[in-house]
């Protein structure tokens, strides 16, 4: 049904937008990943999981499976409930197992939407996970104006992959300065994706040149 549903939003999006998907190679074909990506609008997770490769897991509030027939839905498209706020463990080992089983993740490390379209500080969950799992990291920017409506241009920018290993020791329970150093790695690009080059190294490059 995935596959189907995938179809069905490529087709959709095509229609309503003037989207544009970027840096698809950065994708590995034949292995589960984690997707982290800014978060603006509830579409953001079928925007990012309409190109992203095989099957496909994701945290939902758990106030969205309170309706049986919805919740039927989002679940056979891979979500799994959340409970915000309320120090919710379980649900890193549910996406640790959906790793496992060769599923890819998505997650919007900074926990709500922005409203500014600016990139927040993120939090360290997506770190965890990946310590926990082992599996590599793939950060997305959801780029568009102001706001999204009708035939806005929207850009979908996959970046090179992020080695777990590089950063984090693979453990159940992770060395928490190492979890930073990777949180710190996978929200600057995020924001590089989503805002482009800071300016001083930007200025930086002008200089070498």
């Amino acid at each position: 049904m995935i596959y189907v549903c995938k179809f069905l939003l490529r087709i959709y999006f095509a229609a309503a937008y003037r989207l544009k998907y970027e840096g698809l190679k950065n994708i590995p074909k034949k292995t589960a990943v984690i997707y982290v990506s800014n978060h603006r609008t509830y579409a953001d997770p079928p925007l990012v999981g309409a190109r992203a490769r095989g099957k496909l897991a994701f945290m939902a509030k758990e106030e969205l499976f309170k309706n049986p027939l919805f919740a039927w839905l989002i679940r056979s498209l891979g979500a799994f409930p959340v409970a915000r706020g309320k120090g919710d463990t379980g649900v890193l080992d549910t996406a640790v197992e959906r790793l496992e089983k060769g599923h890819s993740l998505m997650i919007f490390p900074e926990g709500t939407r922005s409203k500014d379209g600016k990139v927040g500080r993120g939090h360290s969950g997506a770190a965890v996970i990946a310590a926990r799992s082992g599996k590599m990291m793939i950060p997305v920017g959801i780029v568009f104006g102001e706001k999204l409506k009708f035939r806005s241009k929207v850009t979908v920018k996959y970046g090179e992959p992020i080695m777990t290993q590089d950063y984090v020791e693979i453990s159940d329970t992770p060395n928490p300065r190492q979890l930073v150093k990777l949180k710190n790695r996978y929200m600057a690009d995020i924001k590089r994706l989503v805002e482009g080059e800071p300016e001083s190294a930007a200025a930086e490059e002008k200089t070498d040149e």
